[in-house]
């Protein structure tokens, strides 16, 4: 979702008030994604290098993030979204985390999306995480080195038993992935937007996937092979 503090710099305005309007951005995203069934979105809030930014924007971001859990979060639940949070939540004070904790906490209603909310996060941190842990399982007798393959990885990423995804949106312009989400895109779907997030509408989604849905995704089958088994 890139492209916050410029938009708010062509305002003559503070960084912190395109995060603001950002946020307002992810919301009529996530209402148009519940209305066209998309049952997963994954959006990248805050980066585990974004505490390289100046410290009144990285805490203003802070002050944000806790007036969304505690706005958001029981309206998102009862609209049938599930939130989950994915990277270094261990970087945040405690009463953040807490926050994390209880807009996570599982319940029994009727569940049409899951939202995934990736902050402190990073691609390749994802990726060490998880290497890490089966190193540790190799320490511990549970598992051998021949035990290691993707699945075991895969596994043991923030996003295990969920799909890859299918579509990455970048906004903003830039044609990079920025460290997101690494591992579970190496089949994925890119669509780069010039539009800053602010203004990313529901038109603008939708654009975006009339664009997904003309791609023919092989998974390193040929073409024939594609169409033989959707005939």
């Amino acid at each position: 979702m890139d492209g916050n503090g410029r938009w708010a710099e062509q305002r003559n305005r503070p960084r912190t008030m395109g995060h603001q309007a950002g946020l307002k951005a992810l919301r009529r995203i996530v209402e148009h994604c519940g209305r066209r069934g998309i049952p997963e979105l994954t959006v990248f809030a805050f980066s585990s290098e974004n505490w390289n930014r100046p410290q009144s924007e990285v805490s203003r971001l802070m002050e944000l993030f806790m007036k969304a859990l505690d706005k958001e979060a029981k309206e998102l639940r009862e609209s049938g979204v599930r939130l989950n949070f994915i990277g270094d939540l261990s970087a945040f004070p405690p009463e953040m985390q807490q926050s994390i904790a209880l807009a996570t906490a599982p319940d029994d209603r009727l569940l049409k999306m899951q939202l995934n909310v990736a902050v402190n996060y990073g691609g390749r941190w994802d990726i060490t995480q998880a290497t890490r842990a089966l190193a540790e399982a190799c320490s511990r007798g549970e598992m051998q080195l021949a035990d290691i393959d993707e699945s075991a990885v895969a596994s043991r990423l923030m996003l295990a038993g969920r799909s890859d995804p299918d579509l990455f949106i970048r906004t903003g312009g830039e044609m990079r992935i920025s460290n997101f989400l690494l591992w579970q895109s190496a089949y994925t779907e890119f669509h780069f937007s010039p539009i800053l997030w602010p203004d990313f509408t529901p038109d603008a989604l939708d654009a975006a996937l009339e664009d997904y849905l003309g791609r023919e995704r092989r998974f390193g089958r040929t073409s024939g092979q594609v169409r033989l088994q959707a005939s």
